[in-house]
C-alpha cells in the first residue's frame, strides 16, 4: 500500500438533507455516506472535495489522517456559542487558527510529523467518535481545547518566546478522556501540558447537581425564563443546554482562569524541558532498579539451579556422555548447558581442578567430533 488517508466529517447540530447527501455523494462514490456522516479512506488517489467548504456548509466535525504524518481536526459552533474573537486569542498559527463562515466560527487544527516518518499502521475509524465530545464542552464553555491548540502552535515555535500564554483554562490537570484523545491525535507534547497544568486551578467541581441547577434556576428572572422555555419548545437552540451550563458557571466561578503573573511560551518550553529531563532520570533509575531486581531474581534462581546439580554429580556427567553418545546437534548444545553449570559448580565450591581433569578426559576422548569440540570452544569449555 503506497498510501493512506482518512477523512471522516460528522453532522452533529442538523441531519443532512436528501439533496445534500446527493451533492456530496457526487464528490465521492466510494464514501460511507448517512444522514450525519461521510466517511472515506483512499489508498489510491485523493479526495475531490474542498474540506473547508464541507465544513462550511455541511458538517459540524471532520477528522483527517494521513500515513505521512498530517493530522487534522475541524470544529463547527455558532458564533453565538463560540465567540471568534475567544477563539482568535489561542489560535495563532498554522496549527491552530480560525474563521468565520456565515452564522458558524470553525475551528482548524492541523499537524505535521516533524521527523517525516511515515506512519503505515493506521486506522482513523473511531478516532472522530473519541473526540467530538470536546465541542460540546466547548459549546459549555470550556475553553480548555483551545488551550490545547495554542500549546500545538507553541511546540510547533509559530508562538515567540517572549509571547505570553493567554487566560489559562481551570482543570488543565486533569484532561478527560476526550480531551486526551485530542492532545494524542495532535501529537501535543505531554511535558509540555504538564507545565502548562502548573498555571491552572483545579476545576471547582463537577457538574451541578440538580437540586444546585433548580436553585439557580428559581432565582432567574421571569424574561429569562419565558425566553429558555421558548427556545426549549421550538427547538430552535441545539446548544441550549450547553449556554445555560455555561451561564451558571460563570455565575457560579471562583477560580482565578489565569496566573497572577502570564508565563511566556519560552518559559513553557523551558519548564517542560526541565519536566522531560526528571522523568527521563526517573524513568532511567526506574529501568535500573529493575535490571538490578532482575540480576537479583536470576543469580539466585541460578544458584538454587547448581544446589540441585550438586545432588548427584556424578549421574550430571553420565548424563553428558549419554546426550554425546546419540551425535545430534541439539543433544551436543543440552551436554555443553550441562558441562558449562558443573564448570559453575565446581568453581563455586572448590571443585574446579576435578572439573578440569574430567573435561580434559572428556575432550581426549571425542577428540574426532568437530562439532562438539566447536561448541565447547564456543562456551569456554577449554582446558
Amino acid at each position: 500500500m503506497s498510501e493512506y488517508q482518512y477523512y471522516e466529517f460528522t453532522a452533529v447540530d442538523r441531519p443532512l438533507t436528501g439533496r445534500e447527501r446527493a451533492d456530496l455523494r457526487s464528490m465521492s462514490t466510494r464514501a460511507d455516506i448517512t444522514a450525519t456522516s461521510f466517511v472515506n479512506t483512499y489508498e489510491w488517489g485523493n479526495f475531490k472535495g474542498d474540506p473547508r467548504r464541507l465544513m462550511e456548509r455541511y458538517f459540524d466535525a471532520h477528522l483527517y489522517l494521513a500515513n505521512w504524518g498530517t493530522r487534522q481536526l475541524m470544529l463547527r459552533l455558532p458564533k453565538h456559542v463560540l465567540d471568534p474573537a475567544t477563539v482568535a486569542h489561542y489560535c495563532q498559527g498554522d496549527s491552530a487558527s480560525v474563521w468565520a463562515a456565515g452564522k458558524h466560527v470553525i475551528v482548524d487544527l492541523h499537524d505535521e510529523d516533524e521527523d517525516g516518518t511515515d506512519e503505515w499502521d493506521l486506522d482513523g475509524h473511531g478516532l472522530l467518535t473519541s473526540i467530538i465530545p470536546v465541542r460540546a464542552g466547548l459549546a459549555a464553555g470550556d475553553l480548555r481545547l483551545l488551550y490545547l491548540a495554542w500549546l500545538r502552535c507553541v511546540q510547533s515555535e509559530e508562538i515567540a518566546d517572549d509571547e505570553p500564554e493567554p487566560p489559562v483554562p481551570a482543570g488543565m490537570g486533569t484532561l478527560d478522556a476526550p480531551l486526551t484523545a485530542v492532545a494524542e491525535f495532535l501529537r501535543i507534547d505531554p511535558d509540555l501540558i504538564a507545565a502548562a497544568a502548573a498555571g491552572s486551578v483545579p476545576v471547582a467541581s463537577g457538574e451541578p447537581t440538580a437540586a444546585q441547577l433548580r436553585t439557580w434556576v428559581v432565582g432567574l428572572p421571569a424574561r429569562d425564563k419565558d425566553a429558555i422555555l421558548t427556545d426549549l419548545i421550538t427547538g430552535g437552540d441545539s446548544h441550549l443546554r450547553s449556554q445555560l451550563l455555561r451561564r451558571y458557571r460563570d455565575a457560579h466561578r471562583t477560580d482565578t482562569p489565569t496566573p497572577a503573573v502570564a508565563r511566556t511560551a519560552g518559559e513553557l518550553l523551558a519548564t517542560a524541558a526541565d519536566l522531560r529531563a526528571e522523568r527521563e532520570r526517573r524513568d532511567a533509575e526506574q529501568r535500573e532498579r529493575d535490571w538490578a531486581r532482575r540480576e537479583r531474581s536470576a543469580a539466585a534462581a541460578r544458584q538454587r539451579h547448581l544446589d540441585a546439580l550438586a545432588v548427584d554429580q556424578p549421574a550430571a556427567w553420565q548424563r553428558v556422555d549419554e546426550l554425546i553418545a546419540t551425535k545430534k546437534p541439539r543433544e551436543y548444545d543440552t551436554a555443553v548447558q550441562l558441562l558449562v553449570d558443573l564448570r559453575d559448580l565446581g568453581d563455586r565450591d572448590g571443585g574446579s581442578l576435578s572439573f578440569r581433569d574430567r573435561l580434559a578426559e572428556l575432550r581426549a576422548v571425542h577428540a574426532r567430533k568437530p562439532s562438539l569440540l566447536e561448541r565447547l570452544n564456543l562456551a569456554g569449555l577449554d582446558t
